[in-house]
């Protein structure tokens, strides 16, 4: 792992002029872990970097024989059975393709999310806008109370302290939150954004309301030692420091393709899935709007050339986490500003392509 590097990746998270923390983790060594404008232990909002936590759960689920991933989400829950949805799998749900990026629209959604009551009844009375199964449209929202309140009917615990006890506690990752505890509040970092869209997300975000709740595909709150951690024990097989949360084989099915350079009804983006994470490597295809390709279209915010066999999740181009099993690596970049799509995937990808470009 070349230090100069390194040296480069923290020079561009600084120069984005907001609180940062990049924590690198290369063969077990954490080799870097810097904390820019913040403490080490302050605690970042996650965004869509929190999706795979709950995906890991319900893959755990499947582990243990507790649910099949192949059964209609309905067989658990069968007020979500109407509608149309009657025959929507776990497993389409993990992959974005249950045709429910939204449950009424994302205004609506966003309103309703501090309310689990209200996201749930929601997603019952929502009919799919794509047929379930046929293409990938991102779950905004949805991907977390689907697959959160799938937790909470099979194991009879709430999504949150099943997330602490079967996978936080046991790896030790004591600055990791599903809701912000109003004791931590103090340690939180606010949003910042530029434009109109940007301060409007960061006014929402930053409400005590919303950094306190349970959005599982949202609302985590954590470190960036944390999270590489986290990348750290799915790279090790579901193992850290002796203590296993997952079956290497769980693992390596949550990491598998499902879809590769497709083009993402939602995001307009062509994007490589698998039942949980986010795929690094070339996506095979450019969207385009209005005539002109979108700018991060193609690539990875894991890096232009990052390695198809790289996982992790982007979260709105403020938060990733991810990890290149080829390379051995393990990282995690969070950041407390929003900006443009084009401006966040252009800054994600450089910061990623340092730090490969350090170990290789």
């Amino acid at each position: 792992m070349q230090g100069s590097r390194l040296d480069s990746a923290v020079s561009l998270a600084a120069a984005r002029g907001c609180p940062a923390q990049l924590c690198v983790i290369h063969r077990g060594q954490v080799v870097l872990d810097e904390a820019i404008g913040c403490r080490p232990d302050s605690l970042f909002f996650l965004f869509s970097a929190s999706k795979p936590m709950t995906a890991l759960l319900v893959h755990l689920l499947a582990e243990r024989g507790e649910l099949a991933l192949d059964e209609p989400v309905a067989r658990y829950w069968p007020e979500f059975g109407q509608r149309g949805k009657q025959a929507i799998t776990i497993r389409q749900v993990l992959r974005h393709r249950s045709g429910l990026p939204v449950a009424t629209n994302m205004a609506a959604d966003a309103l309703a999310m501090t309310d689990w009551a209200d996201s749930t009844r929601a997603l019952e009375r929502a009919a799919p806008a794509y047929p379930p199964g046929q293409v990938p449209a991102y779950h905004v929202l949805s991907y977390g109370f689907i697959l959160g309140e799938l937790v909470q009917r099979v194991t009879g615990t709430p999504v949150r302290d099943f997330l602490h006890a079967a996978l936080l506690r046991p790896l030790g990752l004591t600055d990791t939150y599903l809701g912000l505890p109003a004791a931590q509040w103090a340690r939180h970092v606010a949003v910042s954004g530029r434009g109109p869209a940007e301060l409007a997300t960061a006014l929402m975000v930053n409400r005590r309301a919303v950094r306190q709740a349970v959005i599982p595909a949202a609302s985590v709150s954590a470190t960036a030692r944390d999270l590489a951690r986290l990348y750290q024990a799915l790279l090790n097989g579901g193992e850290l420091d002796g203590v296993r949360v997952l079956a290497p084989e769980t693992i390596l099915a949550a990491r598998r393709p499902s879809s590769d350079g497709e083009t993402d009804r939602y995001l307009k983006l062509p994007l490589r899935w698998s039942e949980g994470f986010q795929l690094g490597g070339e996506r095979g295809g450019r969207a385009r709007l209005g005539g002109r390709a979108r700018l991060g279209g193609r690539f990875s915010p894991m890096g232009q050339h990052s390695s198809p066999l790289a996982f992790g999740h982007n979260g709105s181009y403020v938060c990733i986490g991810w990890a290149d099993p080829q390379r051995q690596l393990a990282v995690a970049y969070l950041t407390g500003r929003l900006v443009s799509r084009a401006a966040g995937a252009r800054h994600m990808a450089a910061v990623s392509d340092a730090i490969l470009a350090a170990c290789d």
